[in-house]
């Protein structure tokens, strides 16, 4: 019996390997919107797009959700339910405060006549940015379950699985804006 409970022991949770299935595809998905990217900024016409400084902020923003969600998973492994709850809260806020800064960044660049139109970043900024954005969205509707069951379940259980992939899936949009940032402050000027 002491041989099988180990086994399980050693075995990735479902939920965890399908969160590092979808995190595979997903770094397939932008590497091969980067890599058309690099490819089309070789044409002649190519006009590269200086991003507006409200994204020096949103990435502010996004690393310091990245820090609270770690600090909340820890808090409710230590079944410190009220700081768990403050830590949730607080990486909601800011990964909705993340949203409205892409937004308020991404009309900075179509003030700067940055559309879908003509040759140049600006496509790719919209549709690699926008795609981020949704999967952000799709982060934070995660994180808004997670704090209705914070503030309104009974926790009876503490299985931390939930919060773990949560947590997880946050730091995984998290790098990928570093990466994408990096990227086009390195490809695209």
């Amino acid at each position: 019996m002491g041989t099988v409970s180990m086994e399980t022991k050693k075995r990735m949770h479902p939920h965890k390997f399908t969160l590092w299935v979808a995190i595979g595809s997903l770094l397939m998905m932008f590497a091969g919107l980067t890599s058309a990217f690099i490819v089309k900024s070789n044409q002649v016409s190519w006009k590269p797009v200086a991003l507006p400084n409200i994204f020096w902020v949103s990435t502010a923003v996004i690393v310091i959700s990245s820090i609270t969600i770690q600090l909340a998973l820890r808090s409710f492994k230590q079944r410190e339910m009220s700081k768990y709850r403050t830590l949730v809260a607080t990486t909601l806020v800011l990964g909705i405060a993340f949203i409205i800064l892409q937004w308020m960044g991404f009309n900075a660049l179509w003030d700067q006549k940055i559309t879908f139109k003509g040759a140049g970043a600006g496509q790719f900024l919209y549709v690699i940015f926008g795609l981020h954005a949704l999967h952000v969205i799709g982060g934070i509707i995660a994180l808004l379950v997670m704090f209705i069951k914070a503030f309104m379940g009974s926790t009876k259980t503490y299985s931390s699985v939930p919060i773990e992939v949560a947590a997880t899936y946050w730091h995984f949009v998290d790098l990928l804006w570093i990466y994408l940032v990096v990227f086009f402050l390195i490809v695209g000027a």
